[in-house]
């Protein structure tokens, strides 16, 4: 019995570490392509870029941002009790909301693009950007079905070698389509004698590539699930249960399960439409320019989010391996495993947050300096290391999401969220309005927002299976480590830069920051062997810290 737990437990971090390296990689890819991307937008260009995105996101988060996570979760509940027929039910159920919905959403947004950009975001020039993204809302609804069908039959490997498909796709498109509509924009603006105008074709032609990304991606998983339909239909053929779920069934136990998580993530991604629009109108207010905040957006959204997304990546891919876990576990009424898999979640999730924020903050300005190259990056750096905790109470708002969306506690997380979205409005207004603190406002309020639903969520846990996270080895030992390798890596950096210039020096540093924080973190007991033994590639880590004499007797 203890076996089996065990190997379930690997399977569980094997399936999330999969999916958390997938979306390294394409996060890796992605602050890559942005580099060109930024050097050829401009900040003005990556500001119409992120207001589009903004957009996009919540069309996106009511159309399919829960399609994975609910077909995963209902066709993994069914899979369990053997219930094939059932299974494929959902999956062509979630299809045709999938079509239905991303059809009219696309629609609405491509034919009201610019009563959105123009009224709403105060961001006229965002428009074109807009329209091209508006029928990728229907492709990545239906990729959302596929994703989440494989997912709950246990598998996260189509899922994260689609990301990666489309992220390859994404960026040599958005690239190319940029700099080519650059060209067309400046020939437009020359006529039109707007400067912005040049800015606003390249940003259409970056968000070209996440349409062609998405599609890739799309066709990738459609020729694999014909292939596995064949086997999944001899399954069904096996099934003797007795009873069939009518479609209305399937929909209604869909929609239930859709519409708390669609409210949760559109509360999440109002919180960026928010700050765009109430940064962009309140700036207009105090009279700047639309070039001038369209630029400041663009540091945030171009440079900011681009390095803050790659730790919440791994916790997003740990959250959506999680779920299915957590699922078979809580209809055993085993509590103390329940409790088992949020401890293994947060505190391989923490392992990696808490050092990355300390290196955001040690090493903010060199790590812009070394993606982006084309504009000063001061600000910038000034701004991530201001907001670089978020990372950590973001990932930890992931965690608690997750379990509580697993545990069927849906509406819990969509309250915490629109609790903490009313104090982050009310603290960006103070600080933008009153403080007058500009483009620092819309990164403290964030930081605001992430913590207020930590700590929500936590309380909602605690009131609900009495889960209290263990602190020691979850945070103090990572924090640890982290400081030790903060320190580490400033000296490294300082002194390397005297000899080999900033960016060799940031990328000798960087090395040097993992192999510390690794070193600190099974010294200090933060990783067991056993613990350590357990993650892809483990054996090997364990003879390696093995020979260096790292594990505690």
């Amino acid at each position: 019995m203890s076996e089996n737990k065990s190997e379930t437990g690997k399977n569980f971090l094997v399936q999330g570490s999969i999916l958390a390296i997938a979306g390294v990689i394409t996060k890796i890819i992605g602050a890559v392509y942005r580099i060109p991307l930024v050097n050829i937008l401009g900040d003005k260009g990556m500001g119409y870029y992120g207001v589009a995105f903004q957009i996009y996101a919540i069309a996106l988060t009511l159309t399919s941002y829960s399609l994975p996570l609910a077909v995963s979760k209902l066709v993994s509940a069914r899979l369990a009790t053997g219930q094939y027929k059932n299974a494929y039910r959902v999956f062509r159920g979630a299809m045709t909301f999938a079509i239905a919905a991303g059809g009219i959403v696309g629609a609405i947004i491509f034919f009201g693009a610019d009563f959105i950009a123009s009224n709403l975001m105060a961001m006229k020039m965002s428009t074109l950007a807009l329209r091209v993204l508006a029928p990728c809302i229907l492709i990545v609804a239906i990729l959302g079905v596929f994703r989440g069908f494989f997912q709950g039959n246990g598998s996260m490997i189509p899922t994260a070698v689609s990301q990666i498909i489309e992220q390859i796709v994404n960026a040599v498109v958005s690239v190319v389509g940029a700099y080519m509509l650059l060209k067309v924009g400046k020939e437009v603006a020359a006529q039109k004698n707007n400067d912005s105008y040049g800015a606003a074709y390249a940003s259409s032609g970056g968000t070209l590539g996440t349409v062609m990304g998405a599609l890739a991606a799309l066709l990738f998983l459609f020729f694999l699930f014909l292939a596995f339909r064949k086997k999944f239909r001899r399954q069904m053929e096996r099934d003797r249960g007795n009873k069939t779920e009518s479609y209305k069934r399937v929909f209604k136990v869909l929609l239930l399960t859709i519409a708390p998580v669609i409210l949760s993530a559109t509360v999440y991604n109002l919180c960026g439409v928010v700050d765009n629009a109430m940064f962009g109108t309140i700036m207009s207010i105090q009279g700047h320019k639309e070039s001038e905040y369209a630029a400041l957006l663009g540091i945030v959204t171009g440079k900011y989010d681009t390095l803050m997304n790659v730790p919440l990546a791994i916790s997003s891919a740990f959250g959506s391996s999680l779920i299915p876990s957590i699922v078979l576990t809580a209809k055993t009424g085993n509590r103390r495993q329940v409790h088992e898999k949020i401890d293994i979640f947060t505190r391989f999730n923490m392992i990696i947050a808490i050092p990355c924020a300390a290196g955001f903050i040690v090493l903010a300005k060199p790590l812009l300096d070394l993606l982006f190259f084309t504009e000063n990056n001061t600000l910038g750096g000034v701004l991530l290391q201001m907001g670089a905790i978020s990372v950590v109470f973001y990932n930890l708002s992931t965690v608690t999401n997750a379990v509580l969306q697993g545990l069927d506690n849906m509406m819990v997380p969509v309250k915490s969220a629109a609790i903490s979205l009313v104090i982050h409005i009310i603290s960006l207004f103070l600080m933008m309005v009153v403080f007058k603190w500009g483009i620092y406002a819309v990164v403290l309020s964030k930081i605001v927002f992430s913590l207020s639903t930590c700590i929500l969520n936590a309380h909602a846990l605690r009131e609900r299976i009495g889960y209290v996270q263990e602190q020691k080895k979850t945070f103090v030992i990572p924090a640890i480590a982290s400081i030790i390798m903060g320190i580490v890596t400033l000296v490294v950096h300082l002194l390397f830069e005297l000899f080999v210039g900033t960016r060799i020096a940031t990328v000798i540093a960087l090395c040097v920051a993992v192999a510390v924080y690794g070193v600190a973190l099974v010294l200090l007991g933060g990783v067991t062997e056993k613990e350590l033994s357990s993650m892809p590639k483990g054996p090997m880590l364990v003879k390696i810290c093995k020979k260096a004499h790292l594990f505690r007797s």
